[in-house]
């Protein structure tokens, strides 16, 4: 998982309040929320709690909230709900929304045919849905016969090309504007293949295929497209811990929080929430597990602070990767060099 969304949490100084929350009915919400901000009250200011009172009230399956000298930094709506939290500390409590949210995979949905295609981006925000066309006519072939009938195939199909080429640049900018790792596509398999011809290199090794779909009839196009994304990131998951085994890569807190000092991690690894506490300084990479350490390393008053907080804001301040397995069972790195 990219930690890109997170890191405007670690631009603004603490303590913050996080608070989780689930799909509840009106009077049930407030008074919910009513015990929430008594439990922070005597913890966190009240314009910070001001800031939390206009955002609790939003409707959905389930919300995580950061807030910090008066605003709310980071307001997440969850598809599932989380358990019922409300915590003041220096940095953020991000696990358990991490851990609802899962891996999001930056990818775009493409359903193709001759007239264009539909392009769905999955990244840098709300899902964002366009239709792509270049030129509307002709693109049916006839049986006319006589003189005209090749002149008049040909002309259809650069029609159909001239569309490919308009979805592939379209593709090629979403690739490359959101970092995306997948695009799926569906539709008319002439289109498919003039639509590979034209994408970049970049954007053609990122490409799937998938079985159904057509822009008048989707069928079954979600479905495939959630398993090819379920299949990708165990494929994914699984190389990482290769990766980590191969290259006896660090295992523990006090080597991984070494190696992200350093800026050498590509990947945690986690097992999930890490309460145990280690020592942060002020800057995005001061962490360890010996206060006496960070004293070395500059830090004038360490503080503690849960691990896995710890670690997250660590990676996303280094752009590493964080990803949850059942398969450790200690925080380890996958490592750049």
């Amino acid at each position: 998982m990219r930690l890109d969304f997170i890191r405007p949490l670690y631009e603004r100084r603490g303590p913050y309040a996080s608070v989780y929350m689930g799909a509840l009915t009106g009077p049930e919400r407030e008074t919910n929320w009513n015990s929430v901000r008594d439990e922070l009250d005597e913890q966190v200011d009240k314009t910070t709690l001001d800031a939390l009172d206009e955002e609790v009230h939003v409707r959905a399956a389930g919300r995580a909230l950061f807030a910090t000298h008066g605003d709310v930094v980071l307001a997440e709506s969850l598809l599932r709900p989380p358990g019922k939290l409300a915590v003041c500390s220096p940095l953020p409590h991000v696990t358990p929304m991490l851990m609802t949210r899962g891996e999001n995979v930056p990818h775009i949905r493409v359903i193709v045919d001759h007239a264009g295609a539909e392009v769905t981006v999955f990244g840098g925000g709300s899902p964002r849905k366009a239709i792509v066309e270049a030129d509307s006519w002709p693109l049916q072939k006839t049986a006319q016969g006589g003189w005209s009938q090749k002149r008049y195939e040909r002309a259809v199909e650069e029609t159909w090309e001239q569309n490919a080429v308009a979805v592939a640049r379209e593709i090629d900018e979403q690739v490359r504007r959101i970092g995306a790792e997948l695009v799926l596509v569906a539709g008319e398999p002439k289109s498919r293949s003039y639509l590979l011809h034209h994408l970049s290199t970049k954007s053609a090794d990122r490409v799937l295929m998938v079985e159904h779909g057509s822009r008048s009839d989707h069928g079954q196009f979600e479905e495939d497209v959630e398993k090819a994304l379920d299949d990708w990131l165990g494929r994914k998951r699984a190389e990482l811990l290769e990766r980590h085994h191969e290259h006896a890569g660090p295992t523990g807190l006090a080597r991984v929080a070494h190696a992200l000092r350093e800026g050498r991690v590509h990947a945690v690894l986690s097992p999930g929430e890490l309460p145990k506490p280690m020592w942060i300084g002020g800057g995005g990479t001061q962490l360890g597990t010996d206060a006496g350490e960070l004293r070395r390393w500059g830090v004038e008053e360490p503080v503690q602070e849960r691990a896995d907080c710890a670690l997250a804001r660590a990676a996303a301040m280094t752009d590493a990767e964080l990803w949850f397995s059942d398969d450790v069972t200690d925080v380890a790195a996958v490592l750049r060099y």
